[in-house]
Formats: C-alpha cells, structure tokens, sequence
C-alpha cells in the first residue's frame, strides 16, 4: 500500500458513518473546512498493513444527485473533479437495517469503477427487526467486498482493516461487469464524450453530460460537451428517471435472493393507527400545543425543588464564608465575585436538563419528526419548510448548532430564512433570565390543581419568539431574492420507546456544557464586573471614602445607623465605580423601555452571552448588599431612588420581552457570518432582532405601566 493513501468515507446520512470514523481514526483527528464552503471536513489517520493512511469523512448523501451544498461537496470529491482532494479507495457505509435504500447510492459508485469496501452497520438493529443478510451472497452478486462492522462495540474492524489493504494492491479492471448497463441510457452522448475522456466509465460520462457546468472545466471542454449534448438529444431529467428505475429494479431482485425481512407487521401497523391520531388534520395540533404546554409547565414544576435546594446551599454557603473570612478585598472578591458568579450558573442547571431530557425524548419516541410533517404547511406560508422546524426546534436548545444544522434545507432561500429567523427561539441560556423575571413579578398560582401561571408565562414567551419567528420570515421572504424550486420529503420514523439511557446521558452531556462553556464566560464576566464594580476614578471615590470613614465612628454604637450607614455607602461606591459610570451613560437610552442603570450594565455583557445578566445581577447586588439574602429576594427589594420597585410588573415584562427578541449572542452573529459566507446577513439579522426587540419592550412598559 502506498503511503499517504487516501479513502473517502461515505454513506447515506444516519448510517452510522460518524461512528465508523470514530472507531477507525481514535483520537487523530482534525476538523476543517472544505475549500470556499461550509461544509466540515473530517480527516483521520489509520494504521492499515503497517502504513498510515488519511481517511477523509464525506458529508451524507443519499445518491449521486446532489441537492444541498454538503451533497455537492461529496459528489464532486467521487467524481474526481475536486481539486484539493482525491481519493484512491471507497468505503462505503450501509445501514443493514435500511439496506435497499442504501443500495441505491452502492450501486451509483460500483459503476464509477472506483475500489470499494461495503461496510455493513447497524446490524444489531437489522437483528431486532428480524432482518437476516447474506452477506457472502451480497458480495458475490455486487462484485465488491462486504463485512459487517459494529464501530461501538469495534466488532469487524480488523476484517475491514484487512479487505481495505487487500482490494488496493489488486488492479482493478474498468470492464468489469456494472450495475445496470449505464451506457444503454444515452449510447451516442456517452461514446461521444469518451471520445474527450477515454479512461472514464459510462457511468462517470453520463454524470459528466448532466452536470458539466458545475465541474471546474475550461471553456472549451465545456462547450464541447454542451455540443455533445445538443447533437444528441440528450435529456437529463428522463435519463435519471431511467437509471433510477432500473438500479431500483436491479436492487429488488437482490433483495429477494439475499436478504430475509419479515412481514413489517405490528410496529408497522401499530406507527400507522398512531399517525391517524396524531397527525389529524384537527387533534394532530391539538396534541402538538398539549405537548409544547407540558413541556414548559414541567420545566418550572419538576425544577422547582432541586433550584430551591441549589439556591438554599450559595446561601449558606456565602454566609458561612462571610463569617470565617477576614473582611479585606480578595474575601470580597471570593464571597461577592466568584461565589456569587458560580451560584448563577448552578441554580439553572435543573431547567436545563429538564428541558433537554424532554427534547431528547420527543426526539427518541419519533415524535419531533411528526412536529416537522405538522408544521410543513404553515411553514410554506412564511417561505419556510417543514425542515426548517428541526433547526428552529434546536434552537430552543442553542442557536450554534442549530443554524450549522439548517444546511440540511436544500432550498437556499428557505436555508437563509431559516437562519435568519431561528435566533428568534428561546435557546437556554434565556431561561435563567425568563426563570428569575417571572418568580420576581408572577405569583406562583395554580389553576384546576395543575395549571401553574408562572409556567403559562414561560410557554407564553416561547410562543411569542414563534410568532415573532414566523412573522420575520413573512417579511423577509419578500426582500430576499433567491428563485428556487421547493421539495418537502420527510421519512417518518416508527414509534418506537424512549431510551432512558440516551436521555439521562443527554441531560448529563448538556448540563456540562452548560456549566464548562456558559460557566467559563460567567465567572469570567463575574470577576471582571467585581472589579468595575468595586473601583473607579480616585477622587470621588476618596470623597465617598472619607465622607462614610466619618459617618461610620459617629454611628459605631448605634447598630441600625451603622447598618444604614454601610448601606448608604456600598450604593454610592457602585454608582460611582466604572461599571456606575456606564450605566448611568446608558440609563437615558433605556429608561423608556423601564429599565435602570444596573439592568442597562447586565444588557451590554449579555452580549458575550444572555445567561450572563443572572451572573452580572448577582455581582452587581453582592456588591451593592452587605447581607447574605438570596439574588431573588435581593432584586425583589431593589427600588428606585423614588422608592418605587425597580423590577415592578411593567418592568419585568418589558425586560422579557427584550430578551425574547433581542440579539444578544456573539457566537451566533459569527456562526450566521461562517454559514452565510458574507458580514450582510448577520448584521442584518443584529439590527432587526435587537432595533425590534427595543420597540416591542417600550410599547410593553408603556401600557403595563
């Protein structure tokens, strides 16, 4: 084998690909781009025969005419037109439990007369189903190597290893026997073109004839093959129909001789009685708003207790450390910086779980995919798809990783939509902001024993970043001027049970995240805060010192004066620091919206990210407060300097809104500038959501008030 030999790693999607290259690569691994797209590329390096190769993971695809940018990527690779990469050897992946599908695109590159290994996953799942493959039958009637693999349990790697080191030092012959007999498709168009490309098989020559144009040729092979096309009538559209129909048909006799699949019987039966139900063109949406309603109200109930708990032990927990400690700066910084950062992580870890375990389960039940069918048709409304609901339901989760998902929306119009409008989904990291609001200012009342208010207006805001979602897409769709045809295919899973495993896994994954990323930005800000917080220009601050210095020997033995008095003292030291010099610069721009100069400090390092206003209000109140209540109790007794509440009823909801609406997320303004390719769309996207979020937050104050 030669060194440096590259394999391209490939497969339908969800057909344990990334598993696969997991087992095979371990840890070498490295993350990149491909070339002018935003597209990953995995590549890898494995020890085959006593020599490194470079294995490179090619984006899914589900057959050799691509859609999305991804599937253009891959297919440009396999057709040996990429001038960064080129491949010597295939491994292809197939799911065993979904073989004839996955036969298709088998198929397409055993006629590209490449070296390739099929690479059979999910065979204990095929297993299950009662599915049984012949696999030596299979590998006889595709001419190609076949093992079967189990990359998590790393079953058959090493017969993969071996069959991938063997088929590379046999020399392949261009004539042996295809698939279907590609050249019978278009007989004249393909001899013709392999007048200009003799040593490419029919089946390349076809894909050569469909898709020249987007194949970096010089001007003139493309107008030569343009004249091919011409004089011979070729006719893509009916040619794919063709080739399909006979792979299709190819692929059904082998299935019958080689493969065993019992009647799909119950489970089948049994997804079909439960779709009549729960995709009724009326209950259908019935259920879907029931199960949005359970979800958030579920979040506040089953959270309540371990918040209350988390809150109770900071409390304790800074009162303890209030009276060991010596009262110098870095005992502030400690107690009032650090202490008081990490509680405003913690206390929302709860939610966040919850919230992810249930997503997760929606996910796992089959359910999400039936939330996407739905929604298709309202989605078409505001020039979105019914694909465009997984991204905006991830972004319930975090908007990063659900805008990197929206390249799977083959419609670039409907892509960019989708990326514009899913910031508007309230990610969780705007749930410590929405949690701490509405116990400040909702009552925790309960309707017909099971009803909470405080959770109504938690789906309540949720629903409103819909709305305000869709609403956006409605317009934008008009200003965005990108013409393209529009296809909504969805493969609706069975019902299946839950797998609690998963799903604890997953509230465990995601709760880590949280603490390790969200937490690292948070004490970060908390302590830069305490700082600004604490110091400011020397000479009122000298003033301020030597006017309560005074103050406090007069009152030393008058308990209530002095407690007065150190009060007095902590506000006219924060309002004078840096972080009181800010705010106060920008109260003037925010007090229509009801908001003062402390909330206008937790709005600017919001921007780094939104869960950071629970951590700047805990820095900012510990600062200002001497005592060792709670942030919540702390924030309910702020007031204003004329004595009225500072988070009142009016305040609060003009405060939620604006965290509904608003931009706030820096890491979303640069993964929007990395999918989109261009600074436009996300400064767009910055100046829409927050110029409107500013205005629905002043209307909101302004009749609430």
């Amino acid at each position: 084998m030669n060194p440096g030999l590259h394999i391209a790693l490939v497969g339908n999607p969800n057909s344990g690909k990334s598993s696969l290259f997991n087992a095979l690569t371990g840890m070498h691994q490295k993350v990149g781009n491909f070339p002018g797209v935003t597209v990953d590329k995995k590549t890898g390096q494995v020890e085959m025969a006593g020599q490194t190769t470079i294995l490179i993971d090619l984006p899914g695809t589900y057959s050799f005419y691509p859609k999305r940018e991804d599937e253009w990527v891959a297919y440009k690779v396999l057709m040996g037109v990429d001038a960064d990469l080129k491949t010597d050897l295939i491994l292809l992946i197939a799911d065993a439990s979904n073989l004839k599908r996955n036969l298709l695109f088998c198929s397409q590159i055993i006629d590209l007369k490449i070296p390739v290994v099929l690479a059979l996953t999910m065979n204990d799942l095929a297993a299950k189903k009662g599915i049984k493959i012949d696999i030596a039958g299979l590998q006889e009637d595709l001419g190609i190597p076949v093992v079967a693999v189990d990359a998590r349990k790393n079953k058959g790697l090493t017969e993969l290893k071996t069959a991938l080191a063997n088929i590379i030092q046999t020399t392949r012959s261009k004539n042996q026997e295809s698939f279907i007999d590609n050249k019978e498709l278009a007989p004249k168009a393909i001899e013709a073109f392999k007048k200009l490309y003799p040593t490419h098989s029919d089946y390349a020559a076809l894909h050569y004839l469909m898709h020249h144009e987007a194949f970096p040729l010089d001007q003139e092979m493309q107008s030569a093959i343009e004249q091919i096309e011409l004089e011979n009538n070729f006719n893509p559209t009916k040619t794919q129909a063709q080739e399909i129909l006979q792979r299709y048909s190819h692929i059904q006799e082998i299935m019958k001789q080689r493969v065993v699949t019992p009647d799909p019987g119950a489970k089948k039966k049994r997804s079909e009685k439960l779709d009549n139900i729960f995709l009724h063109r009326v209950g259908g949406y019935a259920i879907l708003l029931t199960v949005l309603f359970v979800l958030f109200q579920s979040v506040f109930w089953m959270a309540k207790f371990p918040m209350d708990g988390i809150e109770w032990i900071f409390t304790h927990l800074t009162t303890y450390l209030n009276s060991i400690l010596p009262n110098i700066w870095w005992e502030d910084l400690l107690v009032n910086g650090l202490v008081a950062g990490i509680g405003g992580i913690v206390v929302f870890v709860p939610q966040i779980m919850i919230l992810f375990g249930l997503i997760t389960l929606l996910e796992d039940t089959g359910y999400m995919a039936r939330i996407s069918f739905l929604s298709d048709k309202l989605m078409r409304k505001v020039g979105l798809n019914g694909k465009s609901v997984m991204p905006m339901i991830s972004g319930f989760a975090c908007a990063v990783p659900a805008i990197m998902s929206a390249r799977n929306i083959e419609n670039k119009k409907e892509r960019l939509l989708t990326i514009m409008v899913t910031p508007f989904m309230s990610c969780s990291a705007r749930l410590p902001v929405y949690t701490i609001l509405i116990s400040l200012v909702i009552d925790q009342k309960v309707y017909f024993g099971f009803l909470s208010l405080q959770g109504l207006v938690m789906m309540g805001l949720y629903v409103m970043g819909i709305v305000m979602a869709l609403l956006a897409s409605m317009v934008l769709k008009w200003f965005i001027k990108i013409k393209e045809k529009s296809y909504f295919i969805l493969e609706l899973p069975v019902y299946r049970a839950p797998r609690w495993k998963n799903i604890g896994t997953t509230m465990i994954q995601k709760a880590g995240i949280f603490v390790r990323d969200a937490g690292k930005v948070i004490i970060v800000i908390s302590l830069l805060l305490w700082f600004l917080s604490s110091y400011g220009p020397s000479a009122p601050m000298q003033k301020i010192n030597a006017h309560y210095t005074a103050q406090k020997l007069v009152s030393k033995n008058n308990v209530a004066a002095a407690k007065q008095i150190e009060k007095e003292y902590r506000t006219q030291k924060l309002e004078n620091s840096y972080a009181g010099i800010l705010g106060k610069k920008l109260e003037p721009v925010i007090a229509p919206m009801g908001f003062d100069w402390k909330i206008g400090i937790a709005l600017v390092t919001s921007f780094a990210a939104r869960e950071v206003f629970v951590g700047t209000m805990a820095t900012l109140y510990s600062v200002e407060e001497s005592d060792n209540s709670s942030l919540r109790e702390k924030l309910k007794a702020a007031v204003r300097p004329d004595g009225t509440p500072v988070y009142s009823l009016a305040a609060a909801l003009s405060l939620m809104v604006f965290y509904v609406l608003a931009m706030q997320c820096m890491s979303t303004l640069a993964v929007v500038k990395r999918e989109t390719q261009s600074w436009k769309w996300p400064t767009i996207q910055f100046f829409m959501m927050t110029g409107l979020a500013y205005v629905m937050s002043w209307m909101v104050y302004a009749v609430m008030k």
